[in-house]
């Protein structure tokens, strides 16, 4: 990386430093980012464990499994006391179908932590997939005695009682999971599963499926699944939406192309299935089902000659079925391909032939048939049309997977309470105008300072900035060279350290972000934007440290005591300068509604409830539509007790856009 020198000047002084702003970009998700600084300090420091598990995390999330499961060997080499090295290996193992492999490292983690129960639980689905059904029964049973309202391995023993055929067992085990988490979308799902394919009782699966959806509204494989349902009791018309919308939140979908086609086939809208089924082969030109569906529907429509190279895929895969070739005899004549349709249809009837010879395959054809009665026969074409021409269902094997438990991200995972506030508006270089609502939020001093046109881009206010490339971040880097050079030659202009401060909170060294704006603030004291954006920097500096403090596991010595009330006053001091610098934004700009609002995060933080909701009420006046402090204000009323007007907040929340209103509403409903 052409820049990362400027931040890495000598090992000696800055590895500490470095290998901190990497953490602190994988506790923000930001892993090619976090991987450029773990790169840094393994060259640097080859023998650390350390940079070699985080960048393993890294790899892990961007689904560089292979590289994960390297990382983590080295960092094991290196140090064999990190546990969760075990568990991101373990994981990278098992999406790696090496599930044997996995299963030591979860035993090894197991050794350490005991009771641990994400290696509990992945190493039970490792074990189910290595089909040792009496140890993962043991392993489930195991989790439950310690923790026995644990909804994922109540569905994980669902999985395992179904591949041992006990339909009724699982059942309960679903229903169970149920009880312990009504917002488990997975255990409707397979449930749903379970009574369409084993019970036959497709009303009672599309309750399920409804359930599900009310969770996860923008699961494609959802909607997939109960269109499937709504095709067996009849209803078309519901069957074809579901499928629209499907293909709406994943316009790729190819199953939900292909069943569309197949639909649109069976009520004989030709030309559009033509269109879904071209769709598919275009996407996967092995796509047999496709391939025999469009050729049918050419023939149908005339098209004789577009059929012909259909069913030349075909029979180069299927080649033992007169059927076909009698099909494309037919497409080839009426094309004027005499000669070739009369090939066809003489090895259509050698193949007839072999069969009255060995008539045990198909043994509802008398001695009479001919190639055409043979194309409409029980026993071969419509054989092959019901294998061509049936619906197919999203795969809902497996809906407990190995999950890492991240514990530098330091966020609950259990789906139950994994309810996180909205974010803090943040400044940054890259628009998500094209999410809901994005391009909307501005204030004076923001629009002032772009169109002075001072800083390298256009400067936005965002609550989910978006994702950073690998160019992305080059671009910052280099931008922060240049201002680097230019403070330097100039070092009286405010301008310069807040626009490489804002370079530096994109690329997360909050450190150097806020001694910059304190250069600015000192250059310019009425910089609104600099206090505003001093806040956010500490505020997630404050978020990183946490993170890291949170690992530590409870030493008891009086120096550990000593150390952790020092970082209880170093902690009550940042907060109280983050709070400071809204506060000062706001006597300096009192109509900011966005100081309003992420101070209101910051006190929703610290636990200051009321605070909380004073400040996203007063947000709130001054934008009635700010759908992020409705849903904050709300999930703080409801930490208060306060029902009504909590779910009040998440339904106008949602009305804005905040989709996981939607969510936290059906919780509160049960």
């Amino acid at each position: 990386m052409v820049a990362m020198a400027a931040l890495t000047v000598t090992a000696q002084i800055n590895t500490e430093q470095v290998m901190r702003i990497g953490r602190n970009a994988l506790y923000f998700e930001d892993y090619i980012l976090s991987i450029q600084y773990f790169n840094q300090v393994i060259k640097a420091k080859p023998w650390m464990a350390e940079p070699y598990f985080y960048r393993a995390v890294a790899k892990f999330y961007l689904e560089d499994y292979r590289g994960a499961e390297a990382d983590a060997t080295e960092a094991i080499n290196r140090n064999r006391f990190i546990t969760d090295a075990y568990q991101i290996r373990g994981i990278a193992r098992q999406t790696l179908h090496d599930d044997s492999a996995a299963v030591a490292d979860y035993a090894v983690g197991l050794t350490m932590l005991p009771e641990d129960k994400t290696f509990l639980l992945n190493k039970a689905v490792a074990e189910q997939t290595l089909e040792r059904y009496d140890d993962c029964e043991a392993s489930y049973r195991r989790i439950l005695d310690i923790y026995p309202s644990y909804d994922r391995a109540y569905l994980g023993r669902a999985q395992l009682r179904l591949a041992r055929a006990d339909t009724l067992a699982a059942l309960a085990d679903v229903d169970r999971c149920i009880e312990c988490n009504k917002a488990n979308a997975d255990a409707y799902v397979l449930r749903s599963d379970i009574r369409m394919r084993h019970l036959n009782d497709p009303d009672s699966a599309l309750l399920d499926m409804n359930e599900a959806i009310k969770l996860q509204p923008r699961e494609a494989g959802y909607f997939i699944n109960r269109a499937y349902i709504k095709y067996k009791l009849d209803d078309y018309f519901g069957s074809m939406a579901d499928y629209d919308y499907a293909i709406q939140l994943d316009p790729d979908n190819l199953t939900a192309h292909l069943n569309r086609g197949l639909l649109r086939y069976e009520v004989q809208d030709d030309d559009k299935a033509i269109e879904d089924f071209s769709f598919v082969i275009a996407h996967d030109p092995k796509n047999m089902m496709a391939r025999f569906n469009r050729a049918e529907l050419y023939t149908r429509t005339g098209q004789y000659r577009k059929s012909i190279p259909d069913y030349d895929a075909l029979l180069e895969v299927v080649d033992d079925m007169p059927g076909l070739y009698y099909a494309r005899s037919e497409a080839k004549r009426r094309s004027g391909d005499s000669r070739g349709g009369m090939a066809d249809y003489d090895q259509a009837k050698r193949m007839i032939a072999q069969i009255r010879r060995n008539p045990g395959r198909y043994a509802n054809i008398d001695a009479g048939t001919t190639p055409e009665q043979l194309a409409h026969s029980e026993e071969t074409a419509d054989d092959v049309r019901r294998k061509f021409q049936t619906l197919l269902t999203v795969d809902t094997d497996n809906p407990v997977k190995p999950q890492y438990e991240n514990r530098q991200r330091g966020r609950v995972q259990d789906n139950r309470f994994a309810i996180d506030p909205e974010p803090m508006f943040a400044l940054t270089y890259d628009s998500d105008a094209a999410q809901l609502g994005a391009s909307s939020h501005f204030t004076g001093e923001l629009t002032d300072i772009n169109e002075s046109r001072q800083l390298p881009s256009t400067l936005y206010l965002s609550v989910h900035p978006l994702p950073q490339d690998e160019q992305s971040f080059n671009r910052r880097f280099a931008s922060i060279n240049y201002y680097t050079s230019s403070i330097t030659n100039n070092p009286g202009r405010a301008i310069d350290h807040f626009a490489r401060a804002i370079d530096y909170i994109t690329v997360k060294d909050y450190d150097a972000a806020i001694a910059d704006l304190d250069a600015a603030i000192a250059l310019s004291p009425r910089f609104t934007l600099a206090y505003f954006a001093r806040a956010n920097a500490r505020y997630s500096r404050w978020q990183s440290r946490k993170a890291d403090s949170d690992l530590d596991t409870g030493a008891t010595s009086p120096d550990a005591k000593a150390a952790a009330m020092m970082r209880e006053q170093e902690e009550r001091r940042e907060l109280s300068l983050i709070s400071d610098d809204y506060d000062t934004t706001l006597s300096l700009s009192p109509r900011m509604l966005y100081a309003y609002y992420n101070k209101g995060c910051l006190l929703l933080a610290m636990n200051d409830l009321t605070g909380a909701i004073s400040a996203f009420s007063k947000a709130l006046e001054l934008r009635s539509d700010l759908g992020e402090a409705y849903y904050n204000r709300g999930l703080t009323y409801l930490r208060l007790g306060n029902r009504e007007p909590g779910i009040a907040d998440l339904s106008r929340a949602g009305e804005y856009g905040i989709t996981p209103s939607y969510s936290v509403l059906k919780r509160m409903a049960r």
